[in-house]
């Protein structure tokens, strides 16, 4: 890229900003001059991601030397468009793909788009907590032994709260009955760098890996990476999934952003995330001697669904201080200057990664200790039902693809207990539908989301994001 500026061409050719020279001033100051001018199309030198020989081949065969794959590919649209590839992949239209109930709407997506018949498998909930855990190696040889027919088996390793399954065991039974083990691993690429971390799918034995290589490690936002081996897939049907989904004029910052966090990771890796380790360690002790918060670790694994768990996620309960995780995240960041990743009925939730030091943990430390010693209890406790509907009372009557294109009618939200959604009903984060289009409405399901509501979550996926009303298969 650096080149390519250095060589002086004029250009006629896409942006329309023709590298900084037409930007506007405002955004042109969010944005190195040089960055501009690197910003550009698909120039020769520049190699081509679909057809990759130069650059970006070199770039991503380091990247599946660093993460021990048959291959890897950059994906420029986010970790939805990797697990779209992945899913559209390994099922035709018409099989049977087994997945936790607990994926994020991507992997609904993904299911969607490839015609694919899915095939839930219900997570375990950790009451305490009000979160949905990982599915066991249990719960899938179960499924599979329902529906041998399927194709592949999908699961979340680790979940957003970072409790992994046993992920080598659930790969020895999916390809004992020769099926294909696909992994949404969004928020596990560092999970390579550390012996204190769960071991990482690829090297487990899942065929299909997806990673946000933005969440956790250096790369920008939307810039992830899809990770194979070859012995059982169909490497070309996989590259041209990948290309279906990428877009034909990939911004070359986004890709170099991926090569340099690899680069990154393969020469500091160990090291940045031995501190983000030692730091998370350090700062879970310390949250727990907080009269009303608990911060859980390894002390709740071994129950079903919690074989391992990525330390360096903070899950912070908050219902001690009898207020809900969104009032939490709301003080936080407004008195307090801190952000979270993401809150719960319950729980906030803060990522600690590579890039966090003893300043920021002790800033985020000072502020909890803070909100628990000022916030005014609430007289009434946080409502239990979130717990109440969990796992997920399923009743699927028709595939998610059938009920996305069905025909709808619209009706009020609490008046659509017995009819078949239309479409998807989501709280984000942490992204995971509550109903996917073809499932029964039931009325604790309305209650449910009613009550979210007024915990102050936000509603993502339906028309109406009030709620008001709902779109349902007209029958």
């Amino acid at each position: 890229m650096k080149r390519y500026v250095e060589d002086g061409a004029v250009g006629f050719h896409t942006p329309g900003h023709k590298q900084g020279k037409g930007m506007d001033a405002e955004f042109f100051d969010l944005v190195t001059p040089l960055g501009l001018k690197t910003e550009v199309s698909l120039m020769e030198e520049l190699d081509d991601l679909h057809e990759p020989a130069m650059c970006i081949k070199e770039a991503q065969d380091l990247a599946a030397e660093l993460y021990n794959a048959d291959s890897s590919y950059f994906v420029i649209n986010g970790t939805t468009g990797a697990i779209h590839a992945m899913i559209m992949a390994a099922v035709n239209p018409g099989d049977k793909i087994i997945i936790p109930r607990n994926a994020h709407r991507s992997v609904i997506g993904g299911v969607i788009l490839s015609g694919a018949e899915p095939i839930f498998v219900l997570p375990e909930v950790d009451i305490e907590l009000g979160i949905a855990m990982a599915v066991s190696p249990e719960q899938i040889e179960q499924a599979i032994k329902e529906h041998p027919d399927a194709k592949a088996v999908l699961v979340v390793y680790p979940t957003y709260y970072g409790v992994a399954s046993d992920i080598e065991k659930i790969a020895s039974i999916v390809h004992k009955n020769k099926m294909l083990l696909l992994v949404d691993e969004a928020h596990g690429p560092h999970l390579k760098f550390s012996n204190y971390l769960p071991i990482q799918a690829i090297d487990a034995g899942a065929d299909i890996v997806a990673q946000s290589t933005h969440k956790i490690l250096g790369a920008m936002t939307q810039c992830s990476m899809l990770h194979a081996r070859h012995h059982r897939i169909d490497v070309q049907k996989l590259k041209t999934m990948i290309s279906l989904v990428q877009s034909t004029s990939p911004n070359y910052l986004l890709l170099a952003s991926l090569d340099v966090a690899r680069r990154q990771m393969a020469v500091e890796g160990k090291a940045l995330l031995k501190r983000a380790v030692d730091l998370s360690i350090w700062l879970r002790n310390e949250i727990n001697k907080i009269e009303g918060l608990y911060c859980f670790g390894e002390e709740k694994l071994g129950a079903q669904g919690a074989y391992a768990l990525d330390i360096t996620k903070l899950t912070v309960t908050v219902k001690g201080l009898y207020m809900t995780g969104a009032e939490a995240e709301k003080i936080l960041r407004c008195k307090y200057k801190i952000q979270v990743e993401l809150s719960d009925l319950y729980n906030i939730l803060f990522i600690l990664s590579y890039a966090d030091g003893q300043r920021e943990a002790e800033t985020l430390l000072v502020a909890l200790r803070k909100l628990a010693e000022e916030v005014k209890q609430n007289s009434t406790p946080i409502n239990a039902l979130a717990c109440v509907i969990y796992p997920y009372k399923i009743l699927t009557k028709q595939s998610p693809r059938q009920a996305l294109f069905a025909v709808k009618r619209e009706m009020q939200f609490h008046e659509s207990a017995g009819c078949i959604c239309g479409e998807m009903i989501t709280f984000y984060p942490p992204g995971i539908p509550l109903i996917c289009p073809g499932e029964v409405i039931t009325q604790e399901l309305i209650d449910y989301c009613k009550m979210m509501q007024q915990s102050g979550l936000k509603v993502v996926g339906p028309n109406d994001a009030s709620l008001t009303t709902i779109q349902v298969v007209a029958e």
